[in-house]
Order: structure tokens, then sequence, then C-alpha cells
């Protein structure tokens, strides 16, 4: 049985109007969530707009986040930083805070030889808190591909990867030659994902829709392709919108339509063309089936 399994929603952070962190907002998005069927809360992520907060609003945020939680579900918290030294440090935090685990970028300010690669999950792994391996080669100069994958997990707390390379055929690769759990790091491959032997998926949009979301995963899983499709083809053109740069003010935006508002972006993220939200609009108005068509 994998350990982390189902629908992980990487967390956006409520901001005030002028841009503080919305503390109180974030603590109900937690509850609303975990009411609605989600599995796991991932907080401080780019999702989470990490990099764009001091060091104490991060170490608040998921503070905030475990205390919301309160066991109900685990919470895995995204560690990446500047320096080896910093995500260590942040993945000791994590794990004297009560978090289950953590999602752990590779180098991210440098593009690194592999034996750098090994040598920063190692110092991760002497924390002693289950990791996460994030593979996210189009953000960042580094694929972690299934032979990197194969000689991580020998690490004993590195017990799954998040993958995010877009190629489909990269989770069947990974569960044929390592023994991690596989969870979809991107939105809109998660029925192809569920269906081929992902156990995991660190989500997006169900920030917005958690639970059409849990049915989706659900249903691949269980190798119920009719019934997934059907509601895979409805999400798809939101699900497209996380795999865009643009996917923090969009999935803000999409939450604002589902009727739970978390304020703006913070810069140098700003609002989008209005072009682009009608655009978010009408296929938000296709999935919930209030237009016949995109």
């Amino acid at each position: 049985m994998a350990r982390f399994e189902g629908v992980y929603v990487a967390l956006v952070t409520p901001f005030t109007s002028d841009y503080e962190v919305d503390y109180k907002r974030l603590a109900e998005l937690c509850d609303w969530l975990i009411q609605e069927g989600v599995d796991g809360l991932v907080p401080s992520g780019s999702l989470g707009e990490y990099a764009t907060m001091t060091a104490e609003e991060r170490a608040k945020v998921i503070q905030n986040v475990i205390a919301a939680s309160n066991g109900r579900v685990p919470v895995v918290v995204g560690s990446a930083a500047p320096s080896t030294r910093q995500a260590v440090e942040w993945v000791q935090f994590s794990k004297d805070a009560g978090a289950a685990g953590v999602m752990a970028l590779p180098p991210i300010n440098y593009t690194p030889l592999l034996h750098e690669v090994f040598a920063h999950y190692e110092a991760l792994n002497t924390v002693g808190l289950p990791i996460i391996a994030y593979n996210n080669p189009h953000d960042y100069k580094i694929d972690l591909k299934p032979d990197i994958l194969a000689r991580l997990s020998k690490l004993d707390n590195i017990v799954g990867v998040k993958e995010f390379s877009g190629d489909i055929r990269r989770i069947q690769e990974i569960l044929a030659t390592t023994d991690l759990e596989v969870m979809v790091g991107v939105d809109n491959l998660v029925m192809e994902g569920g269906l081929i032997g992902a156990t995991g998926w660190i989500a997006g949009v169900p920030n917005a829709l958690p639970k059409e979301g849990v049915e989706l995963f659900r249903l691949a899983r269980q190798g119920k392709l009719q019934e997934a499709q059907a509601l895979y083809r409805r999400q798809l053109p939101l699900f497209h919108y996380d795999a865009n740069p643009q996917l923090v003010q969009s999935i803000k935006y999409m939450m604002e339509l589902a009727g739970f508002p978390v304020g703006p972006t913070r810069p140098p993220r700003l609002p989008l063309p209005e072009e682009q939200y009608a655009g978010i609009k009408k296929a938000f108005d296709y999935c919930m089936g209030t237009v016949s068509g995109r």
C-alpha cells in the first residue's frame, strides 16, 4: 500500500487585498478541502507562492496547515530552497512541526551535475522524514529520469516521485525500474496516470473543485475508463491551465468562480489579461455543465 495515496492538493496561499498572508482563510481552505474528501495537503510549493514569502511567513503557513489538518489527513511540505543547507533546514522544520513528509526538488538555483543532485538528496535524506522527489524539468535544469530515480530510491527516506515531465510513459518506466510510488504531477495527465499505476496525484485545480478531482482519480485508479472519461473531458480544459506558467493566477480565479475566493497573487505575479480570464470562465462553465461545449 502506498504511503501517500490519493489526491494531495498543492495548496494556494490566500492573501488579503494588501498582499498579507490570510492565515484564517488558509485554515478555512484546509478544512473545506478535507471535508470535500481530499487525501492530503501540500503547502509551501510553487503553487503556494513560497518564493514570495519571508522565512517567518513560510514557517507560519506550514504550521497553520498542519494545525488545520489536525491529523485528519497527512501534510507533505514543499521544501525547495536556494541552497542544500536551507532545504535541509526546511525538511527538519517540517519534521519537527509534524509533517508526514516533504516534496523535494533537486537544486534549483544552479544547473547541477549528477553527483551534486545525489549529494543534495543524500543531505535531505539524513533528516529522517519521507521524501517525494519532485521532477520538473520544464522549470529547472535537471530531469530526474528513471535511471536517476532508481539510484535515488536506494536512499532510505526517498519513497516517491512527483512526475511532472509531461511524458506519460515515464510513469510506466519508473514503476518498472524502481520501487517508488508515483504521484501524477500535472493535472492534464491525471486520468492516464491513474489508469497505468500512479497511486497519487499532487493536484492544482482541485483547490477549486476538490470533490470532482477526487472522484476522477478514484475512477481512473479503479480502471473505470468510461466513467472516468466523462469526468475527465469536462475538467480537462481547466487542467491545461495547471501546466501553464500562469497556473497560480488561473487556479485562484477558478476558486473565485467556485465560490471560495482566496485573494490576489503576490507580485511579480499580476492579474491576467481579460481574455485569459474569459477563457478560464468558459472552461469552468463547461466543466460545471452550464455551457454545452468549449
